[in-house]
C-alpha cells in the first residue's frame, strides 16, 4: 500500500467522480481507476459501489477512508515539520472559511496575516460549514472560521465577533430610504434565501420565524452574489450580512433594530492540536481585523 493510493481514495471519495478525482491528483483517469482497483484487490473487498452515473462508497470503504484521512493528515504534519526546519522556522497553516464570509472578510484578513506571520504559509480552503467541520476532524485543515453554534465534540475554539444582518431591498423600493427597520415591520415580507447546505440559510430561516417574514418558495440562491444581483434587478429582497453590503450599488441595505439579527463567528480547531499558541494568536488577529471592519467583538474574544 502506498500513500499515493490513499490520496486517490480520498480524492475519489470527496468528488465521487473518476475524471474529477484524477484531475485533482494530476494523473490520468485510467491510472487512478487502476490503482483503486489494485487497492481493492489487495484489501480483499470493494471500496466503492459502481453504477452508471453513480458512485457510492461502501461501508468498508468508509472505515478505510477514515483511517486514510488520518494517515495523510499525519504525513502532512511531518512535511510541515520538515519544511519548518528547512526554511528556518517557517510553518504552514491551513485555514477554512465558509463562502458567505470568505469573499468579504479574507481581503482584509490575509494582508494582516502576512504582516503578522511573515514566516507562515497560509493555505485557504473555502467550503460549506459541514464540509469544513469534516475536514477539520479528518485533519485536512488546521483551523476554520465557522458560524456558531458548533457542536462537534472533537473541536474547540474561540467565539470572536458578531456580524449584524441587513435587509437588502432594490434601490427603487419604498423601504429604500429607511436607515433602520424593526423586526416587527418585516412581518409578511417575502425574502429570497440561499439553497440548502449553507449555514446562512438556516440562520435566515430562524430570523424569518422570529420576525414573521416568509421565504420566496420558487427561488433558491446559489451564493450571496446571486442574491445581491437578484435584488438589484428588482426581483425581491433578502437578508445580507453587513460585510456583504459594502459597495452595494443598486440596492439599499437597511439596519434591523433587533439585537438578535446577527451571526456569531468563531475560530475552531481540533482539541488534539498542539499548536494552541498559534491558534490563540490567529484568533487575536481575526478579532483585530473584525474590529477594524467595525464589527462587535464577542465577550470571549
Amino acid at each position: 500500500m502506498k500513500l499515493r493510493d490513499l490520496e486517490y481514495l480520498v480524492a475519489l471519495a470527496d468528488h465521487r467522480n473518476f475524471h474529477r478525482a484524477a484531475e485533482i491528483c494530476h494523473v490520468s483517469q485510467p491510472t487512478l481507476s487502476g490503482q483503486i482497483r489494485k487497492l481493492e484487490e489487495m484489501l480483499g473487498f470493494d471500496l466503492f459501489e459502481r453504477a452508471p452515473r453513480n458512485l457510492l462508497i461502501t461501508d468498508a470503504g468508509r472505515e478505510v477512508l477514515t483511517h486514510a484521512r488520518r494517515v495523510l493528515a499525519e504525513i502532512g504534519h511531518i512535511r510541515d515539520i520538515s519544511a519548518s526546519r528547512a526554511k528556518g522556522g517557517a510553518q504552514r497553516l491551513r485555514l477554512g472559511v465558509f463562502p458567505t464570509l470568505g469573499p468579504y472578510f479574507l481581503p482584509c484578513l490575509v494582508p494582516a496575516f502576512v504582516a503578522r506571520f511573515p514566516r507562515t504559509e497560509l493555505i485557504l480552503q473555502e467550503a460549506k460549514s459541514s464540509q469544513l467541520i469534516r475536514q477539520l476532524v479528518d485533519g485536512q485543515l488546521d483551523a476554520a472560521l465557522l458560524a456558531l453554534p458548533v457542536s462537534e465534540p472533537g473541536l474547540t475554539g474561540l467565539s470572536l465577533f458578531s456580524e449584524p444582518f441587513r435587509l437588502a431591498v432594490p434601490a427603487a423600493h419604498p423601504l429604500a430610504g429607511r436607515k433602520r427597520i424593526s423586526a416587527a415591520e418585516m412581518s409578511g415580507q417575502r425574502l429570497m434565501l440561499l439553497e440548502s447546505g449553507h449555514c446562512l440559510r438556516d440562520q435566515a430561516l430562524d430570523l424569518c420565524r422570529i420576525s414573521g417574514a416568509e421565504e420566496v418558495d420558487d427561488f433558491r440562491g446559489t451564493s450571496l452574489e446571486t442574491l445581491r444581483q437578484m435584488v438589484i434587478a428588482g426581483m425581491g429582497m433578502t437578508l445580507l450580512p453587513r460585510l456583504a453590503c459594502t459597495g452595494s450599488g443598486g440596492l439599499s441595505c437597511i439596519a434591523i433594530a433587533d439585537p438578535g439579527f446577527v451571526r456569531r463567528i468563531g475560530l475552531f480547531w481540533r482539541k488534539s492540536n498542539s499548536r494552541i499558541e498559534v491558534m490563540n494568536s490567529l484568533g487575536d488577529l481575526i478579532a483585530d481585523t473584525a474590529r477594524g471592519q467595525g464589527l462587535r467583538l464577542d465577550d470571549t474574544a
